[in-house]
């Protein structure tokens, strides 16, 4: 890895990180600051943090390339190993310990969204400027549980696959503002709202834009804009489907903002990493790496 060539490439950078290489160099030293504060934080530690032989990956910039090409690329461990000449199962134990401390660089930088709100006066005091919010669910495929219980519970109707479910949220310029924790892909987007009071704890002066997968929550929010869906016996007329061709042209920056979280291929293809608290985080580490994406273009 020569990041002074990548330096010089910026469409290579990208395609490797995710980032450009300015993103890159300026979360380099979050990243250093968060890794050496984990590392302090064991409670075994005897020897200073950097002691002992360098590594395969001796500086904070190789370890940070070395995550983001994992979460951009999501080769096998196989495949990552050979190409950072590392044994397999050291890549999967560093990729572990990386992604943890990528987590904490982001919420260093502020970038990361929150997990849920409690409050009106919560949404006020991390949001004031925000007039508008836009909902989505967003899914991503796991393997197939071996036990039909968890089989039910994750099959998803809509996908038709096993999968795993989180319901966003976007302000008007593309900002993630709330992840809420993975559920099972066989819960509806709404239920899923409901579970954490999404919709009751934003306030009532902001605007609501929702899919029809939302239906129900006009009655919790009165400034909600909802799309309508058709029935097979009451089809949608001309002007309710030129409504919703406006509502889903508003509604682009939520599609574009999780697009965004789904440049990192780890969220796109089927994810081969089991279900627990790492598992969890990955959404909102790709909605942080969007969001610091976004503090430099915008």
């Amino acid at each position: 890895m020569n990041l002074a060539t990548l330096s010089r490439s910026p469409r290579a950078m990208k395609a490797m990180t995710g980032l450009s290489y300015d993103e890159f160099t300026n979360l380099v030293p979050l990243f250093k600051a968060a890794y050496i504060a984990m590392k302090l934080e064991n409670p075994k530690r005897v020897r200073a943090v950097g002691g002992g032989r360098p590594g395969r990956l001796p500086t904070y910039e190789a370890k940070l390339f070395f995550v983001l090409f994992y979460a951009k690329n999501y080769p096998t461990f196989d495949v990552l190993g050979f190409l950072f000449e590392k044994p397999r199962g050291r890549s999967c134990m560093d990729i572990h310990l990386l992604l943890t401390v990528l987590e904490k660089a982001l919420g260093r930088a502020i970038v990361l969204p929150e997990r849920k709100l409690t409050s009106v006066e919560e949404f006020f005091e991390k949001f004031p400027e925000v007039k508008d919010v836009f909902l989505d669910g967003g899914e991503r495929r796991i393997e197939r549980p071996k036990k039909p219980k968890g089989e039910h519970r994750t099959y998803s109707g809509k996908k038709k696959a096993h999968t795993r479910k989180n319901v966003v949220v976007v302000d008007e310029k593309k900002r993630i503002l709330v992840v809420t924790p993975t559920k099972a892909g066989r819960r509806h987007d709404k239920r899923l709202a409901d579970k954490y009071s999404l919709v009751t704890h934003i306030p009532k002066t902001v605007g609501i834009f929702a899919d029809s997968g939302f239906q129900g929550i006009q009655h919790l929010h009165p400034n909600t804009v909802l799309t309508k869906r058709g029935r097979k016996n009451a089809p949608l007329s001309q002007e309710e489907r030129a409504d919703n061709r406006v509502i889903a042209s508003l509604r682009i920056v939520v599609e574009h903002a999780i697009g965004g979280m789904k440049r990192y291929r780890i969220l796109v293809d089927r994810l081969r990493m089991k279900m627990g608290i790492l598992e969890d985080s990955l959404p909102s580490i790709c909605a942080g790496l969007w969001n610091w994406h976004l503090r430099h273009v915008g």
